[in-house]
């Protein structure tokens, strides 16, 4: 494999190309024409334009992308993530046209792009299943006998879709016909499929996945897990690696019962296994993403490995060079991804020019960035700039370090998440570990964000005037 296009942009694409680059591989960049001047254009060593801004006449055109391939004799295709990742269509077309793509078989897309399907597939491998009814349906009354015989509160979800659309929680009878229709319009509207399925819904949820990585040789490894609870509108914000409050005995439960969903689809390449864990430390089996995921930095960093790089080396057929064993938790990671998001205002995406865009430096910490100062931020994609990405030798070390860099980003143009970071790494039931998915409806609020921004102004200003007075009083000492 001498070259490599990455149908992707921002972060991921450059985050790939470093590892291929590494790798001795050449890379081709695709890009819009609202990415012309993009980090991931310039950094690529061919770049090729493949159309209008909107995504669905640009990153969205398989036949195109693949096109492009074969015209400058590129050897595979890594996708990213979103756009084209999880599209079993694309990578059975990238397969039939003699090239590789760099992710799973399409059959094993297509199973487990289905929650039902892959319920189904796992369920001869004694993996713990949330109770509900494994068909996906549209009709409200089967719906009411559904949840009558598991019982409220229940949860609604889209068949075909995550990223939380089509999600419903009911927490009673009277509710369930209008968020029935809520949930399958959505559905509806977002995957061309509104079927959905209704299952127990688990109180005082966490998410905690597990990486995994598969070759063609049989070889399936699990890279421990991340806890992705803190989210906000069902969508993950900050990640950590390894969560606490698993236990070796549950880690490797949960590890083992992630190969098994792998095995369960004959997958290859780098996947994640999504759970639910309840307040008694039970787990479920969500779902599975057949992709690298955004939040896979904070694995790399525990485990040693570089997960791009084990993706390219399965895709052209190598065995893995490690054994389960071999692989061990070293120290503690932490993720925040830095949206520009106005968190005083239901995090809607905030649109603007990158004014002034310093990124911050130092020993334990990543950025993954796809943006540089003076540009402006399309409004037709996902609107994350960066993801800040610390390391320590324990919890409270990163934890401290994000909280340092954090105030070392200088971002000026646009409102970002990073306030509500250092809300998030700052409050009691996070650094506790006592905390689930209802965090952000639990504990925060644009006032208490705006509170804390007073109170921390306030001391710093306090700091200021005590330091000033000790100066003074250094100034006005006696002469010997």
């Amino acid at each position: 494999m001498k070259k490599i296009l990455v149908a992707n942009r921002g972060e991921i694409a450059l985050r790939v190309m470093r590892t291929a680059k590494k790798m001795g591989i050449s890379t081709v960049a695709v890009f819009s024409e609202a990415d012309r001047n993009a980090p991931h254009v310039r950094f690529a060593d061919e770049a090729v334009c493949i159309g209008e801004p909107p995504s669905n006449k640009s990153y969205l055109l398989g036949d195109k992308i693949i096109k492009v391939a074969l015209k400058l004799n590129v050897d595979g295709i890594h996708p990213g993530y979103g756009f084209l990742s999880e599209n079993a269509d694309f990578a059975e077309a990238v397969e039939k046209n003699g090239l590789t793509f760099i992710g799973p078989k399409s059959k094993a897309i297509r199973v487990m792009g289905s929650k039902l399907a892959a319920k189904e597939a796992v369920k001869a491998y004694d993996i713990p299943m949330v109770p509900g009814i494994d068909e996906a349906i549209t009709e409200v009354a089967k719906a009411h006998e559904i949840a009558n015989e598991i019982g409220y509160p229940v949860l609604i979800k889209a068949s075909a879709g995550g990223g939380g659309k089509g999600m419903r929680i009911v927490e009673k009878e009277a509710d369930l016909e209008s968020q029935m229709e809520r949930a399958i319009s959505e559905a509806t509207s977002a995957f061309g499929d509104g079927s959905v399925f209704v299952e127990k819904y688990v109180t005082s949820p966490r998410h905690i996945e597990i990486q995994v990585m598969a070759d063609t040789h049989g070889n399936v490894l699990h890279f421990f897990e991340r806890e992705c609870s803190i989210q906000r509108r069902h969508q993950k914000v900050v990640e950590e690696a390894p969560s606490s409050i698993l236990t070796p005995e549950l880690r490797n439960a949960m590890g083992v019962a992630a190969t098994k969903v792998a095995e369960a689809c004959d997958y290859v390449g780098a996947g994640t296994v999504e759970f639910l864990m309840d307040a008694d430390l039970n787990f479920y089996f969500l779902e599975m993403n057949t992709r690298l995921q955004v939040e896979h930095p904070v694995t790399e960093l525990i485990s040693g490995v570089d997960l791009v790089e084990l993706q390219i080396k399965v895709a052209r057929g190598e065995e893995l060079p490690l054994k389960q064993e071999d692989l061990k938790i070293q120290g503690h990671a932490m993720e925040l991804r830095v949206y520009a998001e106005d968190p005083l205002n239901d995090f809607l995406p905030s649109v603007g020019n990158l004014e002034v865009y310093k990124l911050p430096v130092g020993e334990g910490i990543r950025v993954d960035n796809g943006f540089e100062e003076g540009m402006d931020i399309p409004i037709y994609y996902d609107p994350m700039l960066s993801k800040l990405i610390t390391y320590g030798e324990t919890r409270e070390e990163a934890i401290e370090l994000i909280l340092d860099a954090i105030q070392d980003y200088k971002i000026k143009g646009v409102q970002t998440t990073l306030p509500f970071g250092t809300f998030v790494f700052k409050h009691d039931a996070f650094r506790s570990g006592n905390f689930d998915t209802h965090f952000v409806k639990d504990y925060y609020s644009p006032e208490t964000l705006k509170q804390q921004n007073t109170d921390e102004a306030e001391i710093a200003a306090m700091i200021a005037l005590h330091q000033y007075l000790e100066d003074q009083k250094i100034l006005k000492l006696p002469s010997n």
